[in-house]
């Protein structure tokens, strides 16, 4: 995940040279492979190279053969689909030479195709291309937000990173907050508002979007959608099974271009189906010949399958792994250094842990799978399915579905003593608007209002036989997770991919009819099928044990709460008086939502401030 930033002048005046050379400087520790700036004009690039790709071996932007004076670009990206997208390209009259990398097919992409070529585009990017004849700067972030895309309008100044503490360098970007991203970190953890971030001049490109800005305005417009008319039938069930086999195996060897590639292993089905596939692909070409796993444990706090189930399919497929215990970690550790200040507050106080984690993996690796997504996509809902199956007149199938939906879903008994219970205690769990917010202020966000826009969040139009799944695709919390693990925030230059999360996949997916094929998992389970333990396949899904954060709480040492110096600027949001105490906490979700007024404390009294201080050192060269 190369660095990147640039300056637009929509007045005309010439960008400040020593100004975008101190931006892109600041951004070397996302790009050991060297630093590049260019300008001209009113416009200028700067990037720290992180190649991840063999093809990056000869990344050097701005430009590309044969376009050179027409376009420039800048661009964090991974581009899937390679050759097909390189055959659309010859066909549309550009003629690529030699080896191409990502950037430059996205640059002969624009120039085939204009701003269209987001339509072409398969992978994770965020990029900005300058077109000299039209004097206007494309932008554009992929279709799930994996790579981060922040800006800032100044009026006759634009300016762009993909990560947010470069953007905030800029003299003329102000740290005021946006208060109803605080708002929402207090509700629900993270900011919901895709196209916002927690400072008032610092905005995000939301995920499958693109902007156009020229000295006339601004323009951003949403060009995906995910799809849903999708309609795949087959009369063998084989024939699901073969065809997500073959498109897990194109994504992943998509992002296996790498010679080390590491796999975030958790030893549970979603995972390790990755881990399988790459150890096939290993040998291929153009596979990652070696391929190294990581997980984390919780062994000593309480007692976590994690470590050894990842270990037994790790021996399995001969990947060797390496475990990472986090349960020495201390609440809020390490937060009052300025080495790791977070660009935005966190919820997780135990957010150390990542920084180790990634430090391990970059010692190793700069590229690492994970097997996020396939939860989401496969989200089955028998109810929709009967319904859709009802309205078209389709008796036959929804006979023979709901028959066989019957002989296979849980015995109705089971778990009765469980619905039962959650009857009586309808309301006790149920997540409520905090008590300790100030007044003022939940007046001033219209607290009640955001707590129910986004509490029930729906997503139009809805796919007639999987809606939650088509729904949760469009959750802000994709994007959240991804900037979390970015280079951005880690600090570390290890580029995550996620497999699951390849259009092929998710058109596929949503296009599948929901039973047999997502009950259960079963498409994947069948696809796995000798490719992995048994135990590993047929495992159910199953969250932590425990709650680290409430056990730390019940056996740790306490001395971290009683120290809290609660900053002068939180009595703005918070009534201080009115936070409950975590002595003795015991519900998890209470008390996740009782320590996000520490975690807003602590990041305003030492994260928000590294700004200043960086921005200091920018101005004065």
């Amino acid at each position: 995940m190369s660095g990147i930033v640039g300056i637009f002048r929509r007045d005309g005046v010439p960008v400040d040279r020593a100004l975008l050379e101190a931006l892109a400087r600041f951004l070397d520790y996302r790009g050991p492979n060297g630093r590049k700036v260019w300008s001209e004009g009113p416009v200028g690039f700067g990037i720290a190279l992180l190649r991840t790709t063999r093809e990056s071996s000869v990344d050097y932007q701005f430009s590309a053969c044969g376009l050179e004076g027409q376009y420039s670009i800048v661009a964090d990206a991974r581009i899937d689909c390679r050759n097909d997208l390189e055959a659309k390209l010859n066909q549309a009259g550009q003629d690529l030479h030699g080896p191409v990398t990502d950037a430059e097919l996205i640059l002969h992409a624009y120039a085939a195709w204009g701003e269209d070529c987001v339509q072409q585009l398969r992978g994770d990017y965020a990029f900005a291309i300058w077109d000299t004849r039209r004097e206007s700067l494309f932008c554009a972030r992929d279709h799930f937000g994996i790579k981060p895309f922040y800006y800032a309008d100044l009026g006759k100044t634009f300016l762009f990173s993909n990560t947010l503490n470069c953007v905030r360098l800029h003299p003329g970007v102000s740290s005021e907050l946006n208060e109803s991203a605080i708002a929402d970190f207090f509700l629900f953890g993270l900011n919901c508002d895709n196209a916002t971030t927690t400072f008032r001049d610092i905005r995000r490109l939301p995920p499958a979007h693109s902007l156009h800005i020229s000295p006339i305005g601004l323009r951003i417009t949403r060009y995906w959608l995910p799809p849903v008319d999708g309609r795949v039938r087959y009369s063998g069930k084989s024939d699901y099974v073969e065809h997500f086999r073959d498109l897990l195996q194109c994504s992943v060897a998509d992002r296996l271009r790498a010679d080390r590639v590491g796999i975030l292993l958790s030893g549970g089905l979603d995972s390790s189906s990755i881990a399988a596939t790459a150890r096939e692909l290993s040998s291929s070409p153009n596979g990652a010949s070696d391929l190294r796993a990581y997980t984390i444990t919780y062994d000593s706090l309480f007692a976590d399958r994690t470590g050894a189930q990842a270990q037994e399919v790790a021996e399995f497929l001969r990947i060797p792994i390496r475990c990472l215990p986090v349960d020495g970690l201390r609440p809020f550790e390490r937060w009052d250094d300025p080495k790791w200040a977070f660009p935005e507050p966190v919820d997780d106080p135990l957010l150390a842990g990542l920084y180790d984690q990634f430090q391990m993996i970059s010692k190793e690796c700069r590229v690492v799978l994970e097997g996020e997504g396939i939860d989401n996509l496969m989200d089955f809902e028998m109810g929709p399915c009967v319904k859709h199956l009802a309205r078209n007149g389709e008796w036959g199938p929804l006979l023979n579905q709901t028959l066989r939906y019957l002989l296979v879903r849980p015995f109705p008994w089971r778990g009765v003593s469980r619905r039962i219970k959650a009857l009586f205690q309808k309301g006790r769990g149920t997540p409520v608007i905090p008590e300790w917010f100030a007044p003022d202020f939940a007046k001033r966000v219209d607290l009640e209002s955001r707590w129910r826009k986004w509490n029930h969040v729906k997503v139009t139009p809805a796919h007639p036989l999987l809606p939650k799944a088509h729904a949760s695709l469009s959750l802000p919390h994709w994007a959240h997770m991804f900037e979390l693990q970015s280079p951005g925030v880690t600090r570390y230059p290890v580029e995550v991919r996620c497999p699951f999360l390849d259009l092929r996949v998710v058109e596929f997916v949503l296009a599948l009819p929901p039973f047999p094929c997502l009950f259960d998992k079963k498409l994947l389970r069948e696809a796995m099928s000798g490719r992995l333990p048994e135990r590993t396949r047929l495992r159910q899904k199953r969250p932590l044990a425990r709650d680290p954060l409430l056990e730390i709480l019940r056996k740790g040492d306490k001395k971290w709460l009683d120290g809290i110096h609660w900053s002068k600027e939180m009595e703005q949001f918070v009534d201080l008086k009115a936070v409950s105490s975590l002595h003795g906490q015991r519900n998890s979700g209470k008390a996740s939502a009782d320590i996000r007024p520490m975690c807003l404390n602590l990041w305003l009294q030492c994260g928000r401030q590294v700004g200043y201080n960086l921005r200091a050192e920018v101005c004065n060269g």
